[in-house]
């Protein structure tokens, strides 16, 4: 009954942008915050940035400054922009309904399926 559809992953240049999208429905968009996380094979999954209802942000310290959190209450959507992208972001990121209000904690209610995102020459 929940979904979480995400879109917006592929391969892309070293330097290049990516946008990636999380469409969830009306009444999971308005109570949880959103975050993306980011796994690669061998590696935890580890967040990458997440956004509260009331747009409290938080990132990782490996892409403050090149990727951008936000979300459209219209839409019921969350997007991840992702700029200047490099080799090592190479991985399946997910979306997540998180259960926690505060961006100092994380208590995952839902995953998305993951979305590659492959940066390479």
């Amino acid at each position: 009954q929940v979904e979480l559809v995400e879109s917006g992953g592929g391969l892309v240049q070293p330097g290049g942008s990516l946008r990636l999208s999380c469409a969830t429905s009306r009444s999971i968009f308005s109570r949880y915050t959103m975050d993306w996380f980011r796994q690669t094979p061998g590696k935890q999954r580890e967040l990458v940035a997440k956004i509260t209802t009331d747009y409290k942000l938080r990132y990782a310290d490996f892409v403050k400054g090149r990727f951008t959190i936000s979300r459209d209450n219209t839409k019921n959507s969350v997007y991840l922009q992702m700029d200047r992208l490099k080799p090592e972001d190479t991985a399946v990121y997910y979306c997540a309904a998180d259960r926690s209000l505060y961006v100092q904690s994380t208590n995952i209610a839902f995953w998305g399926q993951g979305t590659q995102v492959t940066v390479s020459s």
